[in-house]
């Protein structure tokens, strides 16, 4: 089985949520029917508590809501960065609000831009490097990326035999 309490990992079905909630019901202690279905006893707690509350077992709606750049559109977007590397993403903003009828937020277009894989160097858009591995937003960089030098000067290093 797998476990939904792990990132990344997919919600229960909603026949295994039926399945422990009947085991609960017929007097199995939770920690009991847990070790049984191989999940966690606090998945068990929550699948018995959605039971009792809603009367359902049904998968809850994902919160949020959803995209303003769907998945189809943005093909249309990628076509546009092709055509006019050098448009800014305010330009952006106003050539898709003309051109599909929908304003957009500069932060919803960096988005979405991010997601395609483009980055904005100096005076033009382009599609990530791919050597370069990008790390999350607000991530930390690992100690081994950070240079140790102590030295402002641009000349090379002095080279030891």
């Amino acid at each position: 089985m797998e476990c939904a309490g792990q990132t990344g990992m997919r919600a229960y079905s909603t026949d295994l949520k039926e399945r422990l909630v009947r085991a609960v019901a017929h007097g199995l202690p939770m920690r009991e029917v847990a070790r049984r279905f191989e999940v966690a006893v606090t998945t068990v707690k929550r699948a018995v508590v959605q039971q009792r509350a809603t009367g359902s077992l049904a998968r809850k709606p994902i919160p949020g809501r959803p995209r303003a750049i769907r998945g189809e559109q943005e093909g249309i977007l990628l076509a546009r960065l092709q055509a006019n590397p050098d448009a800014t993403v305010l330009e952006h903003c106003a050539w898709w609000a003309e051109q599909q009828g929908q304003p957009l937020s500069e932060a919803t277009m960096w988005r979405t831009l991010r997601r395609l894989g483009w980055t904005h160097k100096k005076s033009h858009w382009q599609p990530a490097s791919v050597t370069r591995k990008r790390a999350r937003p607000g991530a930390r960089r690992s100690p081994s990326l950070i240079q140790r030098s102590s030295s402002l000067s641009t000349k090379a290093a002095p080279t030891r035999p």
